[in-house]
């Protein structure tokens, strides 16, 4: 590659720049990518056939990238059916939800129904004793202004006061006067 003349020049060079403090990066070897390729066998003494040695590399590169396809489309068909089975679980929980909602909404309306009923119920029991409350004052009120017209009515027997006690006793003690066989001239005079 080199001839003897340019080692020493890049040699005296680094040297000499290494002296000076400049250092010259050491190239590095192109990237090889490492395969499992194996280079074609050259015989030695023999011919060498280019086209055969390009039609085995053709074949190698073909086989790599059939390879390469099929492991794609094996890669791409594993996607698809994941992609499929969970569209289907979305779906799936989709609809799982829409009847859970649905059944929540039933839920909650027959609640609702139940609670008014029973709103309604307890309206219409309050009503009717508040009717039956009234019925009954209204006969108790009727009943004693009706007792009470009885009493005034009656006269029943009373406590009688000491007054009216004395009075009796005086009133039976005096002997009435018979009277009718008195005529009127003796009435009036005497």
């Amino acid at each position: 590659m080199w001839s003897e003349g340019e080692e020493d020049i890049v040699d005296a060079e680094g040297e000499q720049e290494e002296g000076e403090g400049w250092a010259k990066p050491k190239p590095k070897p192109a990237f090889m990518p490492q395969t499992s390729m194996v280079p074609p066998k050259i015989p030695d003494g023999e011919k060498v056939d280019f086209d055969d040695i390009h039609r085995k590399r053709m074949e190698k590169d073909l086989t790599e990238l059939q390879t390469l396809i099929e492991a794609h489309f094996e890669s791409r068909k594993k996607e698809e059916e994941e992609l499929i089975n969970l569209t289907d679980r979305i779906e799936k929980r989709r609809s799982e939800r829409a009847e859970q909602v649905r059944i929540r909404t039933e839920k909650e309306k027959e609640r609702q129904n139940r609670i008014n009923e029973e709103k309604a119920r307890k309206e219409e029991e309050e009503f009717k004793k508040k009717a039956e409350d009234d019925a009954k004052k209204k006969k108790v009120l009727t009943n004693l202004q009706f007792s009470g017209y009885k009493t005034e009515k009656k006269g029943g027997p009373k406590k009688k006061t000491e007054r009216e006690k004395k009075r009796a006793i005086l009133s039976e003690r005096h002997k009435e006067l018979n009277i009718d066989h008195l005529k009127e001239d003796k009435l009036r005079y005497g």
